[in-house]
């Protein structure tokens, strides 16, 4: 409004100041022509006087008023910034993984990182198959706390297994697949159980513990992050890999899903000890109480050997080498 009408009256004295000097041009020497001529000039002289005075009038203000408004605003919007921030911290994800049907080599290079620089490793899993390979393929030195499915409880496959079954696409013969896929998830838990012992020299202890009714999301926590594998979900295209999701330490997941690690392990049905000086009988010890089966060299050894052609894969698959 301020320059609305400053314009309108520098454009009025304009126009007066030259219709004047156009006035003057036309009639002849006298007092008519000096008073156009004069009142042109004064005019032209106060428009240019008006337009530096409201220069300086306008740059003032701007001074006095806009640039302390403006500062106040941007103050404003760099506390909602970090505000907004802050929330996004402690209740988003740092990074989503969507579900696949093959390993994501991006997904694996990022937890191999936080695995690299953690000195504790929390997992809360099925089997403990994958912690195992990442256990082996990583250089540094862990304490490893591990919750897994214990094998003699009927119910602890029963999640994973229609998982499996909703990937499979199953639906004549159910009940036979659904056994069969069973009688494979008990053997997964005693070969993640093996990799496990056969990882024990990348830590200074792990720690197990079986539970007869784990959660069916997968839970790996570090020092700086933890990451929650969904499969509970059962939203979108099956697939193999469900969904993933990264929290950073300090967030709400983070400290929430340390508790329940913690209340989880506290309640185990059965729990041990390998340390890298955990002898094979002593290991067999525990393999024996915990799954029921006391197995021989024999059996050992074809379990040992189905979780490296496991880790085989799986690291191929995932592009981690090794």
């Amino acid at each position: 409004m301020f320059w609305t009408r400053t314009g309108l009256l520098l454009a009025v004295l304009i126009v007066v100041s030259s219709l004047a000097s156009w006035l003057a041009d036309q009639v002849g020497p006298g007092t008519p022509k000096t008073l156009l001529t004069a009142l042109g000039t004064g005019a032209l002289v106060s428009a240019v006087v008006g337009f530096g005075q409201t220069l300086i009038t306008a740059s003032a203000s701007q001074r006095a008023m806009v640039t302390p408004l403006v500062e106040e605003s941007r103050k404003a919007l760099r506390e909602l910034s970090d505000e907004y921030r802050s929330l996004n911290a402690e209740f988003f994800p740092t990074h989503v993984f969507e579900a696949t049907t093959d390993p994501d080599p991006a997904f694996n290079a990022l937890m191999m990182r936080d695995l690299g620089a953690t000195r504790q490793f929390l997992f809360r899993g099925f089997s403990g198959r994958y912690a195992a390979v990442r256990l082996m393929l990583a250089h540094a030195e862990w304490e490893v706390r591990a919750v897994v499915a214990d094998p003699r409880g009927r119910s602890a496959v029963t999640g994973r297994a229609r998982h499996l079954l909703r990937h499979k696409g199953a639906d004549s013969d159910y009940e036979i697949e659904y056994k069969r896929v069973q009688e494979h998830l008990h053997e997964d838990i005693k070969t993640g159980l093996v990799g496990l012992y056969l990882a024990r020299g990348r830590c200074t202890s792990i720690e197990v513990t079986a539970v007869v009714d784990p959660p069916l999301d997968r839970l790996e926590l570090f020092d700086d992050s933890v990451w929650v594998t969904l499969y509970s979900s059962v939203a979108g295209a099956p697939a193999l890999y469900p969904r993933s999701l990264r929290f950073s330490e300090g967030s709400f997941l983070y400290d929430m899903q340390r508790a329940d690690f913690a209340r989880l392990r506290a309640a185990g049905d059965a729990q041990f000890t390998i340390t890298p000086e955990t002898t094979r009988d002593e290991f067999l010890a525990h393999f024996a109480e915990i799954t029921g089966e006391a197995p021989s060299d024999e059996r050992f050894r074809e379990l040992s050997e189905r979780f490296h052609a496991f880790r085989r894969d799986f690291a191929a698959k995932a592009e981690l080498g090794g």
